[in-house]
C-alpha cells in the first residue's frame, strides 16, 4: 500500500502551521531559531517530491532571485522587442495616476500570484523591517531591476540629465514590469524552488 502524496504535502502544511505557532509562543531568541532550523529543514524534505503544485514555499534564497529573473526575463524580453511598450509608457507619462495604479497592479498581481491564488502554500519566513515579506520584495524588485538593465542595455530607454526623459524612461520600464513581475512570481513559486 503507498502512501497518498497529497496527504504528505498536506501534512507538510500542517507542520508548518504548528511550527509557526510554536515560533509565536516560544520565549528565546535560541527557542525561535530552533523552530526556525525546523522549518528549513520540512521545507528541504520536499526537494524530492515530483509535485508541481501544493509544494509549501518558505525562505527566500539566491536560488529563488535566479528563478525569479528568469521568470522576469521570459516574460520581460516580448515586452522588450514589443513597439508597443514604448507607445504604452509615453502614454503614462503623460498621466501620472496611470503611472501608480501600473505599478500598484503589479504589486497586487504579485501578491495574488504568491499568497492569494494558492498555486502553492507560500508561507513568510522573513520580514524586512518587520513588515515587509522578504520574497515579496525580492520578487517585486527584481523584475523591476530587470526591466530597467534589460531595457537600457537595449537602447530602449535613455537616463539623460533631461527629466522629461528620464520620467519618459521610467514609465517605458514600468510597462514592462508589469509582465515581468509576473513571470518572476510565477518562476519563483513553481519547482524546482
Amino acid at each position: 500500500m503507498s502512501a497518498d502524496p497529497r496527504g504528505d504535502r498536506e501534512g507538510i502544511g500542517s507542520l508548518f502551521d504548528e511550527l509557526e505557532e510554536l515560533e509565536d509562543i516560544v520565549d528565546s531568541d535560541e527557542e525561535r531559531r530552533q523552530v526556525r532550523e525546523a522549518m528549513r529543514a520540512a521545507a528541504d524534505t520536499q526537494d524530492d517530491d515530483p509535485a508541481v503544485f501544493g509544494r509549501v514555499i518558505w525562505g527566500f534564497d539566491r536560488e529563488d532571485f535566479a528563478e525569479a529573473v528568469l521568470g522576469s526575463l521570459l516574460f520581460g524580453i516580448p515586452m522588450a522587442v514589443e513597439g508597443g511598450t514604448i507607445d504604452a509608457g509615453r502614454h503614462i507619462a503623460q498621466h501620472p495616476l496611470y503611472f501608480a495604479g501600473t505599478l500598484a497592479t503589479a504589486v497586487a498581481m504579485v501578491v495574488g500570484i504568491l499568497y492569494v491564488a494558492d498555486f502553492q502554500d507560500v508561507r513568510v519566513a522573513h520580514r524586512i523591517f518587520g513588515v515587509f515579506p522578504r520574497r515579496l520584495v525580492g520578487v517585486t524588485l527584481t523584475p523591476l531591476a530587470t526591466s530597467v538593465a534589460l531595457l537600457t542595455a537595449w537602447g530602449l530607454v535613455d537616463w539623460s540629465s533631461d527629466p522629461a526623459v528620464v520620467w519618459e524612461s521610467l514609465c517605458i520600464c514600468a510597462i514592462a514590469f508589469v509582465p515581468m513581475a509576473i513571470g518572476a512570481a510565477l518562476g519563483d513559486i513553481l519547482p524546482g524552488s
